[in-house]
């Protein structure tokens, strides 16, 4: 990955992919989990310190087979069936590992392995069977001959192992290889040898694909999208086309809601029902039913209740609260603020630290001015204010309900409820000025 981030943390729709391993070894309800860590281990370690899952080091790391042996401690009073994930591949189902389970408990199997068919194999291990379909031995890449590479059914590196059988045969595990590592493959030819009884499972493709690379991750992000987009499809919502709309797996949306191409929707934001979103990214918000989200907004953190209107070419920042049937227009900005019921901000405007009341029309060009160097300060505006365009609230000030606010004036002071303010210069008009004023001489 060429990353200062462990592999398994790289995110996958806003979560990283170790994440989607652990949850599925969660619903699967496993008794005890161990998680195998090497490379970046404090890192990994702190990501997953909630998820109840003991970490155990391995150094150096010499294999997959040595990664196993790490838990043997941990297991020797254990006797049933262990299952073995690889923290590299997210998009494994419950029902597919259930599946496997079914399959070794009616085959008797000491072992099961689950495979599947690649056209284009490569840096796969390949699994060789013996001419009666029993499988034999796993193969890896560097190690296959050329008829084994020819092989399209691979493993995946996901298997159930009766444990008695697995620590014991961890043991005869030789480092046999280009790699010079003690690989878990290995344990299939043991098996084999001893008559050990063998079964195999098959998966879709792209459930078992392993992420070793940036573009393995956006693979895995474009089939984990077409998962996501497929769900809030089938719930309800009208996404006009999925292959342009990016959803995080921790998002949710109601009924009724139309996502148009070009809308991101990241973190813990939830949607109500009947929206409409144009082009636009939302992180960690929420949004009340019949929101309206035109071309090109950003909106971080923030709350919009029901029937409000936002941009389009609006910035939302962290804070800012939109009420009821509200409107914010384009190239306006909020940060820290609240604009109160039906009330209007529909051009060039900025709010910062401001409380804004109900039916409140604000003119275009308006600002709090809300920070003076050192420290911030509120702006108060009651209901039903007019504030003409170009004005300029300089914190903290406090306007009164129904006041009326000149075009142009800049606000220092507090208003008291139905005034009129006006704090601008008085326009003189000098006649004939601009024919008695000298021409400057042009430029040679």
């Amino acid at each position: 990955m060429k990353s200062k981030l462990a592999k398994v943390l790289h995110p996958l729709a806003g979560v990283p992919m170790l994440f989607y391993v652990l949850d599925l070894v969660r619903r699967l309800e496993i008794q005890r989990s161990f998680l195998i860590v090497g490379h970046r281990a404090e890192q990994v370690t702190d990501a997953v310190s909630s998820w109840g899952v003991t970490c155990l080091l391995q150094d150096p790391p010499l294999g997959t087979g040595h990664a196993v042996l790490q838990s043997k401690k941990a297991l020797e009073d254990f006797s049933g069936s262990v299952l073995i994930l690889s923290g590299d591949a997210p998009l494994l189902r419950p029902e597919t590992v259930q599946r496997l389970f079914e399959v070794h408990r009616e085959e008797r199997a000491t072992m099961t392995l689950l495979t599947t068919r690649l056209v284009n194999p490569q840096e796969y291990g390949r699994v060789v069977r013996k001419k009666n379909g029993a499988i034999a031995r796993v193969v890896e890449e560097r190690d296959a001959t050329p008829a084994e590479r020819a092989v399209q059914e691979v493993n995946t590196g996901v298997y159930i192992i009766e444990a008695p059988f697995l620590f014991e045969a961890l043991g005869e595990i030789q480092p046999n290889n280009q790699q010079k590592e003690y690989y878990l493959t290995d344990l299939i030819g043991i098996a084999a040898r001893r008559g050990e009884r063998l079964a195999g499972a098959a998966a879709d493709p792209e459930e078992v694909i392993g992420v070793n690379s940036r573009a393995d991750l956006a693979a895995a992000e474009r089939l984990l999208q077409k998962r996501i987009t497929a769900r809030w499809m089938a719930e309800g919502v009208t996404i006009i086309d999925p292959v342009q709309v990016r959803i995080d797996a921790s998002v949710e949306i109601g009924r009724d809601t139309v996502l148009h191409p070009g809308v991101a929707l990241e973190g813990n934001t939830r949607v109500g029902e009947g929206c409409v979103l144009h082009p636009c990214r939302i992180e960690n918000s929420r949004l009340g039913d019949q929101v309206v989200i035109k071309d090109y907004t950003v909106i971080e953190e923030s709350e919009i209740e029901s029937g409000a209107s936002i941009g389009p070419f609006a910035h939302l920042r962290p804070g800012a609260v939109i009420r009821k049937g509200a409107k914010v227009g384009n190239f306006v900005e909020l940060k820290k603020s609240e604009l109160g019921e039906g009330s209007k901000i529909n051009h060039l405007s900025y709010l910062g630290d401001a409380v804004v009341g109900k039916k409140v029309n604000i003119g275009a060009g308006t600002i709090t001015c809300n920070y003076d160097g050192e420290k911030k300060y509120k702006t108060i505006i009651d209901d039903e204010v007019f504030i003409g365009s170009d004005t300029q609230l300089v914190a903290p000030v406090h306007v009164g309900a129904r006041a009326f606010i000149a075009a142009g004036s800049t606000i220092t002071k507090d208003i008291p409820p139905e005034s009129l303010a006006i704090s601008r210069t008085r326009q003189e008009n000098k006649e004939g000025w601009a024919g008695r004023r000298k021409p400057k001489k042009q430029d040679a």
